[in-house]
């Protein structure tokens, strides 16, 4: 018996090793191919060339905007003739501890890695130099484990291989530094017009922080962003004691004079916005090499006429101080990008290249529909609501001064009904409106319109609704097509479609509304089926439209024959101008295409205050672009909900109108809309005893010496006015909130 368990004892065991070894052979089996099945050898980075296929940026219709990095060009340089502080830069921001590593690095990049891969759900960089190159030259660019594994086993290798020096200088070659300029050499060429071995420190240090985001720190996109980002390169190469604190101050202060940009491109702001985009969703060198044919949503045809436009009218008032423009045409029902014209001429220095259509500018009154559109949507107002217009101080707790808004016109309108207080963009109303929704809640909802830009609401007072907050023309587009979606949001898409080199679709916009032939009319059920979050209900979005194209609502101020108006057509618009008219614009929009224009200046600088919304300024080119866009299109009107009621109110209270017995009317009346349920129910005109001063003007709180009279009152929502006093240079109405 004892024999029997031994010699079972000894099987098992032998068992087990066969088990192990089985395990084992699976084991290498498995790591051969997770990691070194088809493992490039680094052997072949010293001759190693790429064959890289341009990346195309089209129009809707296929018509070429840009090759992107079609003419790829490397000129192979040795690092011993370079001066050190290239280098040193190179080094400093990318891989401070380059020679003291194996090729990868663990506390600084391997564990970082692993840390965001687990916690954040997404695979890291984390790499050296080295593994850069790696990346660069031999693999693939998607982001997996199994990528990441083989990068360093390559990279480990690479280092046995090669010197640190050689690295270096495989690095300073094969990197690119945007555009068709790849490698330092062609890099220098390309921003400064002259050899590697030439370049100053400063210039050095710019190009060493490019490879990171080519795009992103393009003197020719983002100049601002580009110094501050060659000043960090500087910042290390300073704190790691490659240059001293007197030389470090010295260049940080320096401009950055980089040669102007001569390649051909169309639609250049819109090119570089797309290109920006790509950058987010592939590696750069996917896109800069892997031959993607890219369609946007841009039309090529609209394009050009607003740039024709734009030189054409900005030239007519130059003499009022106005040096530059922008303009975006999108389609609301989708979000498409159409047009963009980022500043009159992209070519011209020293600032043309910068995008003010994705820049932060204060928008003046175009605000305003959005505050309006908040207090319809609480039920707080209507469009009849009366707003007294009249001289009005704010004051809150620990608010050092009152604020007193005036008018853009300088003058007070008395009792003025919602309708009219927005089409005429009076201030008071507005700021009483922004009163009544409160600043919180009006930065809480318009970020559901998606202005991102509004953050802390202590840092912003009641002239918000003035236009008092920066914000991107971008941003207010996507605001204003709440209002053509029957109330709901679309994310601007300028890319429809985006091939590989083999054709394979590997994006694509889905759409229900897409409609790819501009000219053929667009009709009410391209934009019945809207996809996009529910920011306001359909009732506020075609009361606020329908009070945006009444060119009624706007006579006083702006005329009954203005730039706002286009023949035959009911369009939507409303234009804004900041204080000393920095800033003009004019917005407006029909349920399939809206049109945005801003005039000023890169600067800030003031225009001339002769400069009138509506009449100059932005106004005639938003009149010019929507009128080529609408031409050949059908006049849509916004959609009315079934929920939305018309009745016949008195034009001065805003109450209903009521019939007498003889059949004659109380009132003179005129035709409003309403959401079901929200129409006046009470008079706001009543016969009331007041105080009145001497000279027979409402008497504020405590006045001294008044007389009571019986009067005829208006009320709002802050206090009453009186119809038959004295309004000569009326006392201010102080309102505690």
């Amino acid at each position: 018996m004892k024999k029997i368990v031994q010699n079972i004892i000894f099987l098992l065991k032998k068992i087990k090793k066969i088990i192990f070894l089985v395990l084992l052979v699976i084991f290498f089996i498995f790591i051969y191919f997770f990691v070194f099945h088809n493992l490039p050898l680094p052997t072949k980075l010293k001759n190693y060339k790429a064959i890289p296929v341009s990346t195309q940026i089209l129009d809707r219709n296929g018509k070429l905007l840009y090759h992107l990095y079609g003419n790829q060009k490397r000129s192979i340089i040795k690092i011993k003739t370079l001066p050190k502080y290239i280098l040193q830069a190179t080094i400093a921001i990318e891989d401070k501890n380059f020679y003291n590593h194996q090729g990868i690095s663990l506390v600084g990049g391997i564990f970082r890695a692993i840390k965001d891969t687990l916690f954040q759900k997404q695979l890291q960089g984390g790499s050296t130099i080295t593994q850069q190159l790696i990346k660069s030259a031999l693999l693939s660019p998607e982001r997996t484990i199994q990528r990441k594994v083989r990068e360093i086993v390559l990279a480990l290798w690479t280092e046995r291989i090669f010197t640190k020096d050689e690295i270096l200088e495989l690095y300073l070659n094969q990197i690119p530094y945007g555009g068709a300029a790849y490698g330092i050499e062609e890099a220098a060429l390309k921003y400064f017009n002259k050899h590697a071995r030439n370049l100053t420190l400063e210039e050095a240090a710019f190009l060493a922080g490019l490879p990171q985001a080519p795009t992103l720190y393009s003197p020719y996109n983002n100049p601002d962003l580009a110094i501050k980002r060659r000043n960090e390169v500087l910042k290390s190469m300073y704190q790691q004691k490659y240059i001293d604190k007197k030389n470090y101050e010295k260049t940080i202060k320096k401009p950055l004079n980089v040669k102007p940009l001569s390649e051909k491109i169309k639609a250049a702001h819109f090119v570089f916005y797309v290109k920006s985009l790509l950058e987010e969703k592939y590696q750069i060198k996917d896109i800069e090499t892997g031959g993607f044919k890219v369609y946007t949503t841009l039309d090529l045809e609209i394009q050009e006429e607003a740039e024709k436009i734009l030189k054409e009218e900005i030239e007519k008032v130059k003499n009022l101080n106005v040096g530059n423009g922008a303009i975006l045409v999108t389609r609301p029902p989708t979000g498409e990008i159409l047009a963009m014209v980022g500043s009159v001429d992209y070519f011209a220095t020293p600032s043309g290249s910068f995008n003010v259509v994705t820049a932060l500018r204060q928008p003046g009154s175009a605000i305003k529909p959005l505050n309006y559109a908040i207090g319809i949507e609480r039920k707080l107002v209507t469009p009849a609501t009366v707003f007294n217009d009249i001289p009005t101080c704010f004051t809150t707790t620990g608010q050092s001064k009152p604020y007193c808004p005036v008018n853009y016109d300088g003058q007070f309108h008395g009792p003025v009904q919602l309708r009219f207080a927005l089409g005429n963009s009076y201030n008071i109303p507005a700021v009483k409106m922004l009163a009544l929704n409160g600043v919180e809640n009006f930065i809480a909802s318009t970020s559901a319109f998606g202005i991102t830009t509004f953050k802390n609401p202590k840092n912003y007072g009641l002239s918000l609704t003035l236009g008092g907050g920066e914000t991107k023309m971008t941003e207010m587009a996507q605001a204003f097509s709440v209002f053509a979606n029957r109330g709901k949001i679309k994310n601007l898409n300028p890319i429809l479609k985006i091939e590989d080199k083999s054709a394979k679709k590997i994006f694509e916009l889905r759409d229900l509304n897409l409609k790819k032939d501009l000219k053929k009319p667009l009709s009410y059920p391209n934009f019945f089926a809207i996809k996009g979050n529910k920011v306001i209900s359909p009732e506020t979005a075609f009361l606020i439209s329908h009070i945006l194209l009444d060119n009624n609502a706007r006579t006083n101020a702006f005329g009954s024959s203005s730039y706002l108006a286009i023949p035959n057509h009911a369009v939507s618009v409303k234009t804004g101008t900041t204080d000393e008219k920095r800033d003009n614009w004019t917005i407006g929009f029909t349920p399939n295409f809206l049109v945005a224009v801003w005039v000023g200046n890169n600067d800030n600088s003031p225009m001339h205050p002769w400069l009138t919304s509506g009449v100059t300024g932005a106004a005639p080119i938003w009149n010019r672009v929507m009128a080529y866009v609408l031409k050949n299109q059908p006049d849509l009107w916004p959609f009315k909900p079934e929920n939305i009621v018309g009745k016949q109110i008195c034009w001065e209270s805003g109450d209903l109108m009521i019939k007498k017995e003889d059949g004659s009317e109380n009132c003179l009346s005129r035709f409003e809309y309403f959401i079901k349920g929200t129409e006046p129910k009470e008079s706001n005109i009543i016969k009331q005893i007041v105080s009145v001063t001497k000279d027979d003007k409402l008497a504020p709180p405590n006045w001294p010496e008044v007389e009571m009279k019986e009067k005829t009152i208006i009320k709002d929502m802050f206090g009453i006015y009186c119809l038959d006093c004295n309004h000569d240079k009326e006392i201010h109405q102080i309102i505690k909130l």
